[in-house]
């Protein structure tokens, strides 16, 4: 099998051979792979030096090397094989083609042949006239030119008759250099002169309808170049051409003045059209026909160069005023409803004064229509401010008066902060959305470095949204005035409101606006903007300052019930208490309600831990109150160690009590604020009175009721039993016949009461 593998030709000794030929030749007879590999020499040696398992072996293997090399083959054949039928028809189908195209060839040369010697015969027929001919064909010629000549006076005089000017001198153009060479001729010196008279009467014609002005600006062009080129001075048409030009665009501009109110706040009967309307007819007409004149003055003066500045100074004159027509009818734009409007009417604006940009490469009228577009983006932005700033404070006017009805009112703060926050971001919103149209793709104007940098970040960010903020923290301050201002008459619920919407703000919703603008308008921050925490540190502080002056509010409306209650009393001669004072459950009952208040808008906060007796710690409350009595029928004036020394002693061992301490943003804190107040104006109140022996007990009555009830609205029950105990020792001390209450009978009145 060995044998036969080697010596016949298979794939495999294909595959080798093309390996061989890829390689350097080898002059070995055993390399299988080499042009000079000998069978025998290869199979001797194999016997000779390997072992029938190696040569068993090798024997596989090379079954295998041909299997392989096999399959290889009719793989590639398999995969060519339409290759290789399309290639044969295209092959047949060329030497078809081939072969018609020769036909056409013969055919082709044969007809050529025939050409060239008909071609010869024709050639050598004319031969002999062909002088002839040419010297006729030129005689032809002259007469036809003469004939022009002779008959070039009726022709101008037709022109003039039809007011084809235009026709008429580019026939005396034409003729005007032969009439020249020719005038000392007396039959070309008539042709001559009257051609020139003609012609005059033709200039004197184009002079009068130049000087009427009824002509168009196109037919002012016309006018001009023919005078140009019947020699007219270039100077004085040039005047003349900018004067008229002049006034038919000063034409226009009185036009749109009509339009405009002369006084912006008192409407005007004939001011109808809105502002895409007015920019439409200034660009139709006054842009257009000033780009009109440019043109229209560069082809007719071109070769004029000291003219130029002239030019310039004509367009910077009248755009000037045109601007200031623009920039009027601009401010005539108040309303913020719809904002695509004066978007669409400044991107027609700005894109049709490119034009002058183009014929006027050094002009400054594009860049000053831009400073227009970029003044009134930055206008449009402080009346959204404005709106803004208005839409917040109707706001408030409507929660002011939803609190002010009585049903459902404590109940709807929750709806009234989610309703207050909604409507404001949906407002920014719409604001945002209608700015974002200044640097919307389509517009013109949004590639210039203003719209894509300071426009979006001092702009927007800074100017409006930034601003608004601020203005909604400082305008929230403005309730915490002092009485008589406008904090005076803020009801407590708004300011509770405001406070948690400020809180809020300073959590989340500055961030999230802050955030939506920067994405919207692709905020680049190159120029210093206000950062996210400064806002923050801004709203918080608002925050709590409203919320301290809530819990000074509602401390002194409690407060002056309390202060009344004491004033109001004749306490030395007053009854044996028999009840708790009216004034003390409305004191409970109001406690309530805020508490109820406050807990709709914030978290219940942090309590120390509370005894299980806190409603009935009377006892410990009073109890120096009841030591000072025990011993007040000893005390003597010559005793120096009164019961203001014991009390004084009492309080260094007592904590220090901050009464007006900020809160914290909880409902305890604010409780716990709103409490030390109220009770602080008891003790100052009661301090200033002088009690009798019942006047004494109807406080400790006061006081137990007090304590039944207040110590579970504070973080700390032992402020409120703290405060008690001052305020019913600062009784016993000011008691001509301090004799208390036994604690029984008290806590049956509070019971009752």
């Amino acid at each position: 099998v060995l044998f036969l593998f080697v010596c016949s030709p298979s794939p495999c000794s294909f595959h080798w051979i093309r390996k061989a030929e890829e390689q350097p030749e080898s002059l070995d007879p055993c390399d299988i792979n080499g042009p000079h590999f000998d069978p025998e020499l290869f199979l001797n040696k194999l016997r000779r030096e390997c072992s029938l398992a190696e040569l068993m072996d090798q024997e596989t293997c090379m079954v295998k090397q041909i299997r392989s090399l096999d399959s290889d083959m009719q793989t590639l054949v398999y995969e060519n094989y339409n290759k290789f039928i399309s290639a044969t028809d295209t092959i047949r189908k060329m030497k078809n083609d081939f072969k018609k195209m020769e036909d056409e060839m013969d055919c082709l040369s044969a007809n050529m042949a025939a050409i060239t010697e008909f071609s010869a015969r024709i050639s050598g027929t004319l031969q002999d006239q062909h002088a002839q001919i040419t010297k006729l064909s030129g005689v032809h010629t002259l007469l036809r030119k003469l004939q022009f000549l002779f008959e070039l006076p009726a022709r101008l005089n037709k022109c003039l008759e039809l007011q084809a000017y235009a026709q008429a001198v580019r026939s005396h153009r034409r003729a005007r250099c032969v009439l020249q060479q020719y005038s000392h001729l007396p039959s070309f010196k008539g042709i001559q002169d009257d051609c020139h008279a003609i012609m005059d009467k033709l200039a004197q014609e184009l002079r009068q309808k130049f000087r009427d002005g009824g002509s168009s600006a196109k037919d002012l062009s016309e006018c001009v170049e023919l005078l140009l080129q019947l020699d007219e001075p270039a100077e004085e048409l040039c005047d003349k051409f900018l004067s008229h030009a002049q006034s038919r665009l000063e034409s226009d501009l009185q036009g749109l003045e009509a339009e405009i109110r002369p006084y912006p706040t008192i409407p005007s009967p004939t001011s109808n059209t809105d502002i895409l309307e007015f920019i439409d007819r200034g660009c139709n007409e006054f842009v257009s026909s000033l780009c009109l004149v440019i043109t229209s003055y560069q082809e007719l003066f071109i070769n004029h160069a000291q003219k130029g500045e002239l030019l310039n100074a004509f367009v910077d004159d009248l755009a000037a005023r045109y601007f200031s027509l623009v920039e009027r009818r601009i401010q005539e734009e108040k309303g913020v409803a719809d904002n695509s409007l004066l978007v669409r009417a400044l991107d027609r604006f700005h894109r049709r004064l490119q034009a002058v940009t183009k014929l006027l490469p050094g002009s400054a009228v594009p860049n000053q229509g831009t400073e227009i577009v970029i003044r009134a983006a930055t206008e449009r932005v402080k009346q959204y401010l404005s709106a803004l700033q208005s839409f917040y404070m109707d706001s408030l006017t409507d929660v002011r008066q939803a609190l002010a009805t009585p049903r459902d009112a404590p109940n709807s703060l929750p709806e009234l902060l989610s309703s207050l926050s909604a409507s404001i971001l949906n407002q920014i919103k719409s604001v945002l959305a209608s700015v974002h149209l200044f640097t919307a793709k389509d517009i013109t104007f949004s590639n210039k470095p203003y719209f894509k940098g300071e426009f979006c970040s001092q702009g927007v960010r800074e100017s409006l949204v930034v601003s608004f903020i601020k203005f909604v923290c400082q305008s929230s301050r403005q309730f915490c005035e002092s009485a008589g201002d406008k904090g005076g008459s803020t009801p407590p619920a708004l300011l509770l409101l405001l406070s948690r919407l400020c809180l809020d703000y300073e959590t989340s919703t500055i961030s999230y606006i802050l955030t939506l603008t920067d994405e919207q308008f692709l905020v680049q921050h190159h120029s210093p903007v206000t950062p996210v925490t400064t806002l923050c540190a801004e709203a918080r502080e608002a925050a709590q300052k409203l919320l301290n002056h809530y819990v000074k509010v509602q401390g002194l409306i409690i407060s002056q019930m309390l202060r009344k209650s004491v004033e109001t009393r004749d306490w030395v001669n007053t009854i044996e208490p028999r009840n708790v004072r009216a004034v003390m459950k409305r004191v409970v009952e109001d406690t309530t309600s805020i508490d109820v208040q406050v807990g709709l808008l914030y978290e219940e906060g942090v309590r120390k831990a509370h005894s299980s007796d806190s409603s009935k710690r009377t006892f410990s409350v009073y109890s120096s109150s009841r030591q000072q009595a025990r011993y007040a029928a000893s005390y003597t004036p010559s005793a120096p160690m009164d019961t203001n020394l014991l009390s004084n002693i009492h309080k260094l061992f007592s904590e220090r009590i901050d009464i007006f301490s900020s809160v914290e943003f909880n409902k305890v804190s604010v409780m716990t604020g709103i409490i030390k107040i109220s009770l602080k104006t008891f003790l100052e109140c009661v301090r200033l009175r002088t009690f009798g022996r019942y006047g004494l007990q109807q406080i400790q009555v006061d006081c137990h009721y007090l304590q039944m009830y207040l110590w579970r609205f504070v973080s700390d029950e032992n402020l409120v039993h703290f405060m008690l105990d001052e305020i019913v020792g600062s009784s016993a001390h000011r008691c001509l016949d301090p004799a208390p209450m036994e604690q029984s009978v008290i806590e049956v009145i509070c019971e009752r009461g």
